[in-house]
């Protein structure tokens, strides 16, 4: 017989949750957490939480999160996405790595230890939207509602497809749109000023971008140039020139100082960031969560994927959760029961070990 939480997780899958668009599943953990008996069951949006019943003001709020919300399947899956089957330990189909595995160990966690008065932190479960677009409903609605509530996490365990290892750290990103700006002319009388020429110019010296700071933990901010388009034809010299940059971010700089920064290493581009939202993030390695991640034998390392952490300014957080990131996004996406069973046991033990 097929475990209810197992068979929660296969009813997610058959039930779209597109980034933004992901009300059907936010029902659907609203019902499962109430039928549960997890407590009084509160929803913002598509967000959906919850706070463990013996609530104690003199215990800091650790939050449990992971996302229902998946992007959309590629191309080139070989099964139905929103097929939920299981052949052996395997369990197929879209968002069941990426993160249903988390949310329903993480909420399986929660259940086992709502009523431990004797845990060292006050437990709240945060199943929320629009992860994997940082979308304007996702965390960046809710933690601000947690904060009207009173109910502002000193620190989360979010869950993510990690092997069950600890992630102590992720790079934060910019994404600029730069224009150069020339003065068109005549091509064979070598009239005007050739915008192309200042781009190249301006993207070699941010290839060679070096700061005076480096992250202990993240080492140098990455750069890469990663689109140009320039000119209308041929024997036209182009008085404009846009291309785009990548800039993976740490914590030795905001991201409104790296981009001044950028800006200053520049000569002829404007550099306009999309956005400056997606920070860095970087939990000390004395931080009772990643003191207990040790203790239980686990080898912290840096995430090469961004999360909902980059949101999470002000609050220590630590990426961990069953599945693999390199099944993310990708076709035929699986995940095995027996990593979904394990991370309950290990969320357990981590919770209750924690040393605050």
């Amino acid at each position: 017989m097929t475990p209810d939480h197992i068979s929660h997780l296969r009813k997610l899958i058959e039930t779209p949750s597109f980034s933004r668009d992901e009300g059907a599943t936010a029902d659907i953990w609203e019902n499962w957490l109430v039928e549960n008996k997890a407590g009084d069951v509160e929803r913002l949006h598509n967000n959906v939480f919850v706070l463990a019943s013996n609530f104690d003001p003199s215990k800091p709020i650790l939050m449990l999160n992971s996302h229902h919300d998946t992007v959309k399947p590629s191309a080139s899956y070989t099964r139905d996405p929103f097929s939920p089957e299981i052949e052996g330990d395997i369990l197929y189909g879209l968002g069941s790595n990426d993160a249903g595995g988390s949310c329903v160990a993480l909420a399986m966690a929660f259940l086992a230890l709502k009523d431990d008065a004797d845990l060292p932190v006050n437990l709240l479960l945060a199943i929320t939207a629009a992860e994997e677009v940082m979308g304007e409903h996702g965390m960046r609605a809710f933690l601000p509602h947690l904060r009207e509530l009173g109910l502002y996490p000193d620190m989360a365990l979010v869950g993510e497809p990690t092997g069950m290892q600890p992630a102590v750290a992720e790079r934060g990103l910019l994404v600029l749109d730069c224009k150069a700006k020339g003065k068109a002319g005549h091509a064979a009388r070598n009239e005007g000023i050739n915008a192309l020429y200042r781009a190249i110019e301006d993207i070699d010296s941010l290839r060679c971008f070096s700061p005076a700071k480096t992250s202990e933990i993240l080492g140098p901010i990455k750069v890469n140039v990663t689109m140009i388009q320039c000119g209308t034809q041929h024997n036209v010299v182009p008085d404009t020139c846009t291309y785009v940059a990548d800039i993976r971010t740490t914590d030795a700089y905001s991201n409104e100082e790296t981009v001044e920064l950028l800006r200053e290493c520049v000569k002829w581009s404007e550099l306009t960031p999309r956005s400056t939202r997606v920070h860095a993030s970087v939990i000390d390695r004395k931080h009772p969560l990643v003191e207990a991640a040790f203790a239980l034998g686990k080898t912290p390392f840096i995430s090469p994927t961004t999360s909902d952490m980059a949101l999470m300014h002000d609050i220590p957080s630590l990426k961990m959760g069953p599945g693999e990131s390199s099944r993310s996004h990708s076709a035929d996406e699986f995940i095995c029961i027996s990593e979904i069973e394990e991370a309950i046991q290990t969320y357990i033990n981590l919770i209750r070990s924690l040393k605050v």
